[in-house]
């Protein structure tokens, strides 16, 4: 009985390497793969919308929230030290140590409370990766104007007529971001539009706001976005 099973086995050798030839030839033939992330992602597209309409909450809303978690008016920037509330350091020395850039500032100082000062974190940041998910290059918001003294106001006033002594800014809790200007990161990179990056930044502040993070008021004459952390 052995012998026999021996035999039958000699006798499938040659049918066996048969079939794992023609195997062989089927693979050969096969077309090389083509693999999923060859394919491009499809960019998220700006929802434009009327942003002076969305955005116009006023003064008397941002000054109520101002005077609830900000710091009492300065006389002067010798005062901001000694501050009712701690005040933070915004921007850095190095270009983009943080997601936006502070402007060369003349009638303000670049500091704010902490709510305030992590509202502007995440603007910059939600920015730049809303940038990144429409395949625009990439960019930073910057901001025109931040904390105001009773000195900085009064030396205002001379040339701005929307300078007021009710003035949010005093309390450390507001900051303007230009919609006409962005600082781009790569020089060699192509352009966005400046219609482009301001309906970014639209979008960036109006979800923020409609999750309670802030008030928005749309400055026409001034160019910029006037926020109030709440």
């Amino acid at each position: 009985m052995k012998y026999i099973k021996y035999l039958l086995l000699f006798a499938l050798l040659p049918l066996l390497a048969c079939c794992s030839s023609d195997e062989e030839v089927v693979v050969d033939d096969m077309p090389p793969l083509k693999y999923s992330f060859e394919q491009p992602e499809k960019p998220n597209r700006i929802v434009y919308f009327n942003a002076r309409r969305e955005f116009n909450d006023l003064n008397d809303t941002h000054l109520a929230a101002a005077e609830r978690i900000g710091i009492r008016p300065l006389s002067s920037r010798k005062g901001i030290p000694s501050a009712s509330k701690k005040l933070y350091l915004i921007g850095g020395a190095m270009r983009f140590s943080e997601p936006y850039v502070v402007d060369n500032l003349v009638h303000s100082s670049p500091f704010l409370v902490k709510e305030a000062a992590e509202l502007l974190h995440d603007i910059g940041l939600n920015f730049q990766d809303s940038l990144k998910s429409k395949h625009l290059p990439a960019y930073s918001v910057i901001v025109t104007s931040v904390l105001r003294t009773d000195a900085d106001v009064k030396s205002l006033s001379r040339r701005n007529i929307n300078a007021s002594s009710r003035s949010v800014h005093c309390y450390g809790t507001t900051v303007d971001i230009t919609y006409r200007r962005f600082e781009k990161h790569d020089d060699e990179a192509p352009d966005a539009g400046e219609v482009q990056l301001k309906g970014v930044l639209a979008e960036v502040l109006r979800d923020l706001r409609r999750a309670g993070r802030c008030y928005v008021k749309y400055e026409v004459k001034q160019a910029c976005f006037h926020i109030t952390a709440r």
